[in-house]
Order: C-alpha cells, then structure tokens, then sequence
C-alpha cells in the first residue's frame, strides 16, 4: 500500500476528581492553552495505558515490552528452552546483546536503555541458540562472542513486528538498523475549559492507637482537578501496513488500537479518586490528504455555564464542519458514538450533520473496519 491514509480519533471525555498523570511536585499536569490554565494528560501516559489494555483477554504473547532487562529475559528463555544453568544462560544471553551492539547500562545484565521488542522476537533469539546452547555454554567468552556474530540475532528485531511496536515505533539512537517509525500520533489531552488546580486535605488514623494517644497517624495532601478532556491520536495506515507486512493485520492493528485508546485511562491515584469514565464521544475520520487535530475548538475555554460536555461536543462539530468546507476536505469515511444527545442548542443535530448518524461503539468499529479493508483491495 503506498497511498497515505489516515484514521483521526477525537475523544470527548469528562473525568471527575483525578490525578491521572503527575508532574514533578506530585500534582496533575497542566498547560495553558488560549491564556488559560487547562488539565493536561501527557501522550506518553494515555500511550502506556493504551498499550496495557491491549493484552486484557488477549495472549500477552502476541505483544511486546519495554524494558533494560533484555539480557535477562533472554536467559529465562534459554534456561528454560534448554535446561541450561543460570550462569551459562546469562553468558549466553550477553554475547548475544553485545552482538546486536547494544550498549550496556550501569547496571549489570542492563541495556544503556529502554528497548521496545514483541515477546515472540525474542523467542525467536532463543531458537537461534537452543539446538547448540550447550557448545556454546562450551566456550570461552571470546569464542562465545565470534559464535554469534555468525548468527542472524539483529534480524530476529527487525521484522515479525507485533502491533503495538508497529504502532507507536522503536527508536535505538546508535543502532538504527532496529528502528521502527511509527504509525501512530497522540496528542496530550487537555481540557475544554479552564480548570484550577485543587487539593485533598487527608488523615489517616493509627488503628492500634491506645486511648491515650491522640493525633492521626498520617497526613498529607493529594493535588487534583476534574475535566472534560479532548484526546486525539492519529494512525497512518500506510506506514502501519509497512511495518506489519500484511494487509490484514493492519486493519486489526487500527481496530484494536481504536477499541483501546478509547477504553483505555492512564491509572495515576486510581485508588484515591476512582476516576474510570467512559468517553461522551468517540468520532473516527479516515482522510487521505493529512492529519487533523481538532483542538482550535477549544482555544476559547468552554464555560461552565452552557453545560460543558454538550458545548464540547457543538464546538467539536462546528470546528470539524467549517474546517472541512474552509480547506474543501473530502474525508473518505466518517463515523460517530457519542451518549451526548438532542437538546435544546441543538447540538445532537449539529453532531448528525458534522459526523453523521450516532452508532454504537461496536457500530463505528465494524464500519471502520469495512471502509479499511475496501480500501486495501483497491490499492
């Protein structure tokens, strides 16, 4: 597939008291955004919260980690591939690193850092060494390291990509023979209106406190804000499609990345504050000519007094018509979920004219997925 294709999510989703994702001094993120102070959500947060829900009833196998400790997942792997002791399996598992040229971290066994690779590439490291694993263990480490220069370990990172590195990319600064570019763009979200950062004044109580003990045993204070938040993200379908190899698969990468962008919410204080909403509106827009991040919508904050949401969800619908008729758009697929409903402004009306009739999530997924792969065929 060589011709670009882009699939733009736009969320609309309200969060009540939270501290989602933390800044340096333990407080929400925040931005200022059109002269005022609004909750952000940093991309990187809603990114690993995506990825996390992308194994939930689905064989952790198929996807990948992040993670230094390469060299010691590798050993588990031959260890029990094998049988070989401990010891030979991480000498083993360290010429195999050093082959790749991957720099070491400081930490003994560790990589310089964070390597992003699918649980079945590094099975597949294993099956280089598993039939000769005890000559190798044989050797001495000069000869160990010659040995598997002779073996196609970088090979092994550079292709059977799962989704989620072929979504969001590998970036390896002194290898780029391992790098992945990646499919897919995640806006920090931040708030449609102006929020003020707030704090929970708490105690807590010693429970084998004796009676003539007064006094908590703990206190302290919890920053948080509550905010209708605009999301977006954008995948390109082409270079999704070059990454994974396979037509099919990457109409199941955009599929399962939608589902779960959309499920998804980054964890921060969960205990705390309880904060798991589902969103008030999920639009998809596949488009052939660039990625449009619709957040002008909000560059004036949306007060409080017209009902956040439903002004979130007019001014999303206005922004996306005038924008589309101003630079003369023509969107190849459109499609909506939103619980926002008709009311008195009109809004619901200006959702079905901008975005088309309101469908199921289920709905909007199976008609996204439709349009993709008619769109595969014909390319």
């Amino acid at each position: 597939m060589t011709d670009r294709l882009y699939i733009d999510v736009h969320i609309l989703q309200t969060v009540p008291p939270a501290n989602l994702n933390r800044d340096d001094n333990g407080n929400p993120k925040e931005a200022h955004f059109g002269g005022k102070r609004r909750s952000r959500v940093s991309s990187q947060a809603w990114k690993r919260a995506t990825r996390l829900h992308f194994t939930q009833g689905r064989d952790p196998q198929d996807f990948a980690t992040r993670t230094k400790r390469i060299a010691v997942q590798l050993a588990k792997g031959i260890v029990t591939r094998t049988g070989l002791g401990g010891e030979d399996a991480r000498r083993i598992a360290g010429a195999l690193i050093k082959s790749m040229g991957i720099s070491a971290g400081k930490k003994e066994g560790d990589t310089a850092y964070l390597l992003f690779y699918g649980h079945r590439q590094l099975n597949g490291i294993v099956d280089l060494v598993a039939g000769n694993a005890a000559d190798l263990a044989a050797l001495d480490a000069k000869d160990l390291e010659e040995a598997v220069k002779a073996l196609p370990v970088k090979e092994q990172l550079q292709s059977g990509h799962p989704a989620d590195v072929a979504l969001f990319g590998r970036m390896v600064a002194d290898i780029p023979g391992l790098n992945v570019d990646a499919a897919t763009q995640v806006a920090h979200a931040i708030s449609t209106h102006a929020t003020e950062l707030e704090f929970d004044y708490y105690t807590a109580v010693d429970d084998e406190n004796t009676a003539d003990e007064t006094g908590a045993g703990m206190i302290g204070t919890i920053g948080f804000n509550s905010a209708t938040l605009y999301r977006y993200a954008t995948v390109g379908l082409h270079q999704l499609r070059e990454n994974l190899g396979d037509d099919k698969a990457a109409v199941d990468a955009v599929d399962l990345f939608v589902d779960s962008f959309a499920r998804s919410m980054p964890t921060g204080y969960g205990n705390s504050f309880a904060h798991r909403t589902r969103p008030s509106l999920v639009a998809v827009v596949v488009r052939a000519d660039q990625p449009v991040n619709l957040v002008s919508a909000y560059e004036n904050p949306v007060p409080a007094s017209r009902g956040i949401v439903a002004e979130s969800a007019r001014r999303l619908a206005v922004e996306f018509a005038t924008a589309t008729e101003q630079w003369g758009d023509c969107p190849v697929h459109i499609g909506i979920c939103h619980t926002v409903g008709a009311d008195a402004d009109g809004t619901g009306q200006q959702l079905a004219d901008a975005f088309g009739a309101n469908r199921t999530f289920a709905e909007l997924r199976d008609g996204l997925r439709t349009v993709l792969a008619e769109r595969m065929n014909d390319n």
